[in-house]
């Protein structure tokens, strides 16, 4: 469908006037289309499938891993705890407020949301959005990248089989249709994607001071540390599954490796095996390893590649009719070096080599540049591991491990500065769709006169004495 601007607003006016009969405020409403949502994406899995298939070149198994499993796991958690976290919250008022003693605060949708997703994980950071929206009671215009379109199709077919346009309706088109997405005055915007593109839906929601959450990649990409006491095959083992998942696309991913150069060469080696025994020798032609998502994303990843092509030592070649590049280390890289100042998102792997005694120096380079959304550190050394990771600012991480943070019930995903901003996955997403209203109930006999005139005086000096006697 060819939307106008016209068209947009109608579907914002609808979903507003829909919100305001109070129909989405219900809790017992709110669990059953939960429910209603994760039996469908059960029994939409195989169309799932066959797009992320299409698009990105998935597997059965990484479809399920990254995008279908995660969905279900997710909504389960909601289901499991939205009455828990949207009971509203009782608190003593204080002496201050006598004889009113009891405020609440509950926790109220913000109205019409709008999520803005992307490409790499299509499913997952559609579906896994809008329920939160739906689980804090809001209506959802989704917009989907037209990147991804065999997805972004299947999407736009379930939303309508599962959901009336009034609660949650699914648009589609290029960047112009998003801009008229944001030029229209909805009440929570959550966008998933780069921090150029973060910029712009920032300023355009700062028009209507419009509430917005970020999840963004991360200007200068993830740093993965490997000092040289670390577990060398556990390392390469991890380190080679993650950059492998979606070809590299993927906004956690590992950017660069920084290496203790007292290691480099053995962990290098490590690393290589460790692809040939994952993917094989030739991954651009193995089917199960995914590709890029279009031609331009392709030539980008090549291009930059033949820059390096000197200091390729495994990898390197690509095929340009599937859109499949291999993944490619590159080593030595300096750090000042232009490959590790900017996110990658393709299969390409720098490797800056350091001196292990040096290694906080190398930290302090990390923390001059933009907030990572990813850190990971490889060690044995815990107290300088929690040192980092209790120092640093970045948006999650991993201790000897990669990813499965963002795996982990209750707890937060997000990132901070040019990685993003705001929070969700099961009950942080709640609360990121969800505004606290702090309400107090007040009294009408026993009412103190300490907060009215006069001031002055003997009465006054007496109110005083009273009101800081209550504030120690």
């Amino acid at each position: 469908m060819n939307y106008t601007e016209s068209d947009i607003r109608n579907i914002v006016a609808e979903q507003r006037k829909f919100f305001r009969t109070g129909t989405t405020l219900d809790l017992k409403w709110r669990l059953q289309q939960l429910k209603k949502l994760k039996a469908a994406v059960i029994a939409h899995e195989t169309e799932f499938e066959e797009a992320l298939a299409e698009d990105l070149g998935r597997s059965r198994v990484e479809a399920y891993l990254c995008d279908i499993g995660p969905i279900i796991t997710e909504v389960n958690e909601m289901i499991h705890g939205l009455r828990r976290w949207a009971r509203p919250e009782r608190h003593f008022s204080g002496l201050m407020c006598f004889p009113s003693m009891v405020t609440k605060v509950y926790k109220m949708p913000y109205g019409v949301s709008l999520v803005i997703s992307p490409f790499n994980f299509p499913i997952l950071l559609t579906i896994g959005v809008v329920a939160a929206a739906m689980a804090g009671g809001n209506t959802v215009v989704a917009k989907t990248s037209s990147k991804s379109a065999a997805c972004t199709a299947v999407l736009k077919k379930f939303f309508a089989e599962v959901f009336p346009p009034e609660y949650v309706t699914l648009i589609d088109g290029g960047h112009d249709v998003a801009d008229m997405c944001l030029a229209q005055r909805f009440d929570k915007i959550f966008y998933t994607g780069s921090p150029s593109v973060g910029k712009h839906v920032l300023a355009e929601a700062a028009k209507n001071l419009t509430p917005v959450a970020l999840e963004l990649g991360g200007e200068t990409g993830n740093w993965c540390i490997v000092r040289k006491d670390a577990d060398l095959k556990d390392a390469a083992r991890k380190i080679a599954f993650f950059k492998l998942c979606n070809a590299g696309q993927i906004c956690i991913n590992i950017n660069q490796i920084a290496v203790a150069e007292e290691i480099a060469k053995p962990f290098i080696e490590e690393l290589k095996n460790t692809f040939v025994k994952q993917i094989g020798e030739h991954a651009e032609s193995n089917p199960e390893y995914p590709k890029l998502i279009t031609d331009a994303a392709y030539d980008k990843c090549a291009n930059l590649a033949e820059e390096y092509r000197d200091r390729i030592i495994f990898g390197g070649v690509g095929n340009k009719e599937t859109c499949r590049f291999a993944p490619t280390l590159i080593y030595p890289v300096d750090i000042n070096e232009h490959i590790v100042q900017h996110e990658l998102f393709c299969p390409l792997l720098p490797i800056v080599p350091y001196k292990d005694a040096e290694v906080d120096t190398l930290m302090e380079t990390v923390a001059d540049r933009e907030h990572p959304l990813a850190m990971y550190l490889f060690t044995k050394d815990m107290k300088w591991a929690n040192r980092i990771m209790q120092t640093q600012q970045y948006g999650g991480g991993c201790i000897n491990e990669v990813c499965i943070h963002m795996m982990v019930k209750g707890v937060p995903f997000n990132g901070t500065g040019h990685s993003g901003m705001g929070a969700y996955h099961g009950e942080w997403g709640f609360r990121e769709f969800t505004h606290p209203q702090t309400v107090l109930k007040g009294k009408t006999r026993f009412n103190l006169p300490l907060r009215e005139h006069p001031y002055g005086g003997e009465t006054g000096e007496k109110k005083l004495k009273i009101l800081r006697g209550f504030e120690r």
